[in-house]
């Protein structure tokens, strides 16, 4: 079956970091938080995936993506303003909120399921652990630390800051003191991230059915 397809007129586009961009558009349906939709600029041009970034009850859609100059939608997305259209798919993926206690796992832009999942409500029992190369990108950190307060980590591979984990997020995996066994993970990230997380967390106790993964490309 056809996935529905319509167009979106963009609310607002801004540049938080640099090559990283939010864009937004008005919300006309429903979706649960972590889940995806389908972009594209032209109705029956080819369309790429990204984790809605916003709560379920918000007005706007928000997307956060990173540009990626060999790609072939970022870089026309990035070179868009305030009153241009886009083609959006309708939501799904089964990424989803459940209410066990979780860890969760994020490199880049991959923490947006988690700020939608926050922005939802969603967050008890929830410890997020984010990885990023400098520590301008920990996107959203306000409401992340705000929130979550010490079940927020962040894991930085190449700046120094006496709050911050200094080095991936695989090598603060391998070095905390405990894995609770009976969490959910959620994994969400580049592809090499999430095998090398998963392998970590397997070698460490982990059952393989309590660790979800999202991999973005």
């Amino acid at each position: 079956m056809q996935q529905q397809l319509s167009k979106k007129t963009l609310s607002f586009t801004d540049e938080i970091a640099e090559g990283v961009y939010l864009l937004g558009f008005e919300r006309d349906f429903e979706f649960k938080a972590g889940q995806v939709i389908g972009i594209g600029m032209e109705k029956e041009g080819p369309r790429r995936l990204y984790s809605i970034c916003s709560g379920e009850r918000e007005h706007e859609i928000m997307i956060l993506y990173n540009v990626v100059e060999e790609g072939y939608l970022t870089p026309r997305l990035c070179d868009l303003t305030e009153g241009d259209e886009i083609w959006v798919t309708g939501p799904r993926g089964e990424f989803l909120y459940d209410s066990a206690p979780a860890l969760w796992i994020a490199s880049g832009t991959g923490v947006a399921p988690f700020y939608s999942m926050l922005r939802s409500g969603q967050h008890e029992n929830k410890t997020l652990i984010h990885g990023e190369r400098y520590l301008e990108r920990f996107y959203f950190y306000n409401e992340f630390s705000e929130t979550l307060g010490e079940q927020y980590t962040r894991c930085c591979s190449a700046e120094d800051d006496p709050a911050v984990f200094r080095g991936r997020v695989t090598a603060y995996l391998q070095q905390v003191a405990a894995l609770p066994s009976d969490f959910k993970y959620y994994l969400c990230g580049r592809a090499e991230m999430v095998v090398e997380t998963r392998d970590i967390l397997i070698a460490r106790g982990i059952p393989y059915n309590q660790i979800i993964s999202e991999i973005y490309f």
